[in-house]
């Protein structure tokens, strides 16, 4: 069969998300199943953005609203911005595609790391565009190596921060010394999915307004993480009016769906929740730092709400042993796990089956 795939595709690995409890339970024979692997939220949503979703099934005949109003409304007013600085999109993954069909053509370069978000490099490589990968610095993304990959066909850099798998972080020095060494031709992606678990005071700070100083900026979050609506499927990024303008020709209609706007909106509204689930994380790495301290076990510190573990043996046969057990974590290169922060719970009996 001869079908007219693209070329593209020839180079491009799916994505493969985290292993489905569902299928670990049916395939090992087990009642109970544990699942810190897709950083997820241990404490599930807010209980407002349930009587909102609640509330909202009645209207599922409905199409939702495109523009998706009142969520911009939300959460400009949440930050003080303008409605037309914001588009909602479904989850990050749709808007990491949207720019790059927007900026990038066939021979254009985009920069990212070589350990970092899976989508980016799918969505270069789906455009014909040449991925620039450089490689991490003490699990932190190389910013002055990234700088210094800067040619005349670069038209995308991603940042993610805190990175995505390792956890790490780059602050608001090293930021703003990287934003100057960048041609504003260049359109610089900034992805905080996990920016509300941060704790380091040196992280950005009002990094939601960083597009307001450099034009060339997107800014990107996501309510999947700390709001706990990853089943959603909601995402947001803050940019210039003009810039959202050009994205928007081409985002699907109806790309958000009733249910993860009404939810996404109750969500912002209730901070308290936010307040608690980073509490629970805070206490969940702390946990962490000192049991892979007394087990010997190298680990790099994590501003996130996932720790990246050295497990010193391949990471798929841990991956494996840990299923068998009920208890299913991510295998991520050669050694190395990524260990979401669950409950206290879920965290002692990780650590239990590690040792």
């Amino acid at each position: 069969m001869k079908l007219p795939f693209r070329k593209e595709l020839e180079v491009i690995k799916p994505y493969v998300p985290g292993k489905p409890i569902e299928d670990v339970q049916k395939e090992y024979g087990l009642q109970h199943v544990d699942k810190l692997a897709s950083n997820e939220n241990p404490l599930n949503c807010s209980p407002q953005a349930i009587e909102a979703v609640r509330k909202e099934a009645e209207n599922l005949a409905i199409y939702p609203d495109g523009n998706a109003t009142e969520l911009k409304k939300a959460i400009a007013e949440f930050y003080g911005v303008k409605t037309t600085e914001v588009m909602p999109t479904n989850g990050s993954d749709e808007m990491v595609s949207l720019i790059a069909e927007t900026f990038l053509n066939a021979g254009d370069e985009a920069i990212q790391a070589d350990i970092t978000f899976t989508s980016y490099i799918i969505a270069v490589n789906m455009m014909g565009a040449t991925p620039v990968v450089v490689p991490l610095k003490d699990f932190k993304l190389d910013l002055d190596g990234m700088a210094n990959a800067i040619t005349e066909k670069t038209k995308v850099i991603w940042l993610c921060n805190p990175n995505n798998p390792t956890g790490t972080m780059f602050n608001e020095q090293e930021l703003h010394d990287f934003m100057k060494k960048v041609p504003d031709n260049i359109v610089v992606v900034y992805d905080e999915a996990y920016n509300e678990f941060v704790t380091d005071p040196s992280y950005p700070s009002e990094s939601y307004k960083l597009y307001q100083k450099y034009p060339n900026m997107i800014v990107m979050r996501t309510f999947s993480k700390i709001y706990g609506l990853a089943a959603l499927r909601v995402g947001y990024s803050l940019a210039q009016e003009e810039i959202l303008q050009e994205i928007n020709k081409i985002r699907k209609a109806f790309n958000v769906n009733r249910l993860a706007q009404v939810a996404a909106i109750a969500a912002l509204k209730d901070q308290a929740f936010v307040k608690k689930v980073y509490e629970l994380n805070k206490e969940g790495k702390e946990f962490f730092y000192k049991a892979f301290d007394e087990m010997g076990v190298s680990y790099v510190p994590t501003e996130a709400n996932h720790i990246y573990v050295d497990v010193q043996r391949d990471c798929n046969e841990v991956f494996v042993e840990l299923q068998k057990r009920g208890m299913i974590i991510r295998p991520i290169n050669k050694t190395f796990i990524r260990i979401t922060i669950g409950t206290m719970e879920q965290n002692e009996r990780v650590i239990a089956l590690l040792k």
